[in-house]
């Protein structure tokens, strides 16, 4: 409670202090500024007393002067001992560390008295600072405890000791018998000579806390970076499909220890009639949140795959939803379609770098015409391109962490990939195996690394028994129907297939040709093609306009045959040609043998 406030509200108390305040005014005022011994006021408006201030400082200054180093050191937490001489024999140690170690004997040699100091390799570095006059510090060494080790950064530094002989005279204070006694052992152990007179103190501090901190962080950092390279391969394929006509094989390695998780992608996807759709991505970004926009962008990819469009038109989309999904992400991107009738891939990319294409002959080339801005960006028209793809090519797709190197130029990267793939032979899997060595990929790489290979095969032998294509072009009328149908026999029967499977092509043939003659336009063309695990039945003609699926009525003429294909086939679908028209198809799956 403040008293002075509230005397201020009793009878009297006003008059005697404003009859105080004036005494103060009139003798500050014969007092004032220029007047030896005058002061500034204190907060209260009261005076300083020259003679008391000066007596303070005076007083401060003995107390200090009287202060012995050992009973500073004596009162300092951490742990300090002081050694003299070439055998660093003990002249101190402050009760902290007769705490942590017990207490030493006087005079012993560091390496009989000093066991600890020895096990941590600080008596080489005691002589290298007694020799060089330099203090020198190991940070964070682990000393055994009792219930858990403590971690002690220790100081090594050179004092000189000729001088303490008078000094420790007077650094006992009166009733400080233990420090009377270490002051006297440190006097009894001076030694005259230039060595014996310097030594080194020993200063340590302990940083187990800041050390147990930096686990948990580190702890901290592992989980976070293992849960968000699970989610990262939980999102990736964990089996590719494997095309008819194709091998293909794909690897991916997260960064280091020392690295976040990015969100390099890539994926494989069937469309149908021996078409294959690959693609390779990588979402600029790390962690967590660059992961989960990697599947999000990878589970659109595949939908608009199933929609079965040209690669430049499926960027066009993915490009749209980049923006949607985060802003603030950009992705990189190439979507390529393989079509084993054209003998080519067809491609488009968005800020990816290009796909290398190695032809039958071994030689090599690159895919990087035309190409377009990151997704996200907007405000683009995607293109697309064409490479040949014949049989015995080989085509990687690969992400910016194989090539990309912080001291030199991603060019030079790309064409070290280039050299390093004209040689690489095998399959795929170890194709991938062989560019990530001859890159210098390791464990500790700072950057994610993904990595795509297709291959085409040439088949030979009996291989090449199990892929046949056989075409009829139809110019439309009445007999387009009755040829188309005894093409199909035809091929189907030379093709050697089982007479239920034979049949079923038949009338899914005559159904397709009946559906273009209605409804399409020349010209017409009638393709049959079967692999080792499926035939194709697949109709072309000029229109652009896709059939759908539909419930006939009981009284309808026409609208079943779609349906009739769709029941009997394994699947179907049908997409736009690039020249204009369409394409529609059915699949049969071949029995095992």
């Amino acid at each position: 409670m403040n008293f002075t406030r509230w005397s201020a509200r009793l009878p009297g108390t006003q008059r005697r202090t404003a009859a105080a305040r004036a005494g103060r005014t009139a003798e500050s005022a014969a007092t004032g500024p220029g007047t030896p011994g005058w002061e500034v006021p204190s907060a209260r408006g009261e005076l300083q007393d020259p003679a008391r201030a000066a007596l303070g400082q005076a007083a401060g200054q003995a107390g200090l002067d009287g202060l012995s180093v050992h009973r500073l050191l004596g009162q300092v937490p951490a742990l300090v001992a002081v050694v003299r001489g070439p055998e660093h024999r003990i002249a101190y140690v402050n009760d902290a560390y007769a705490q942590a170690f017990g207490p030493r004997s006087l005079g012993t040699p560091a390496k009989e008295a000093l066991p600890e100091l020895v096990e941590l390799g600080l008596l080489p570095l005691m002589e290298q600072v007694l020799r060089s006059g330099k203090p020198r510090t190991v940070k964070a060494r682990r000393v055994p405890g009792g219930a858990k080790a403590s971690h002690y950064t220790f100081t090594c530094t050179p004092i000189d000791l000729a001088d303490s002989r008078t000094d420790t005279a007077g650094a006992a204070t009166p009733g400080d018998s233990e420090g009377t006694s270490r002051a006297a052992g440190l006097r009894e152990n001076m030694v005259a000579g230039d060595r014996h007179d310097r030594g080194v103190l020993v200063f340590a501090t302990d940083v187990t806390d800041q050390i147990e901190s930096a686990e948990r962080l580190r702890a901290s950092e592992a989980r976070q970076r293992e849960a968000a390279v699970t989610l990262q391969r939980s999102l990736l394929p964990q089996e590719l499909e494997q095309p008819d006509d194709l091998r293909v094989a794909a690897t991916y390695q997260p960064g280091g220890t020392e690295a976040a998780v990015g969100g390099d992608w890539y994926d494989v996807i069937t469309l149908g009639a021996g078409r294959t759709a690959l693609v390779i991505g990588d979402v600029m970004g790390r962690g967590v949140r660059a992961a989960a926009v990697m599947g999000q962008l990878r589970t659109a990819v595949r939908a608009y795959a199933r929609l079965d469009l040209p690669p430049h038109e499926v960027l066009q989309l993915l490009d749209g939803l980049a923006a949607e999904i985060d802003a603030s992400q950009i992705a990189t991107c190439v979507y390529a379609v393989h079509d084993p009738n054209e003998g080519r891939l067809i491609y488009s990319s968005a800020g990816h770098l290009p796909i290398l294409v190695r032809n039958a002959d071994g030689t090599v080339h690159r895919a990087d015409e035309p190409t377009g801005p990151p997704l996200g960006t907007g405000g683009w028209l995607h293109t697309s391109g064409s490479v040949p793809f014949g049989e015995g090519a080989t085509a990687v797709l690969y992400t910016d962490g194989l090539v990309e190197r912080r001291d030199a130029d991603i060019d030079e990267g790309v064409e070290t990939l280039e050299r390093a793939f004209a040689g690489a032979t095998g399959a795929p899997d170890i194709i991938c195996g062989r560019l990530q060595r001859a890159l210098g990929i390791t464990a500790e790489h700072d950057d994610d690394v993904a990595v795509l290979v297709l291959q085409h095969p040439a088949r030979t032998g009996h291989d090449a028994e199990l892929f046949h294509n056989a075409a009829l072009d139809l110019l439309g009328g009445v007999e387009a129907a009755p040829r188309a149908r005894a093409f199909a026999i035809g091929v189907l029967t030379s093709w050697r297939f089982p007479a239920e499977l034979r049949d079923l092509g038949v009338l899914a043939a005559s159904e397709l040709v009946a559906n273009s003659l209605q409804h399409g336009t020349p010209p017409m063309r009638l393709r049959l093609r079967r692999t080792d695990r499926r035939l194709i039945v697949e109709v072309t003609d000029g229109d652009d306009h896709l059939p759908r699926r539909r419930r006939a009525e009981p009284a309808d003429e026409s609208g079943r045959g779609i349906s009739i294909v769709a029941t009997i086939a394994s699947s179907w679908g049908c997409r736009r040609t690039p020249g204009g028209g369409k394409a529609v198809w059915c699949e049969f799956a071949l029995p095992h043998t």
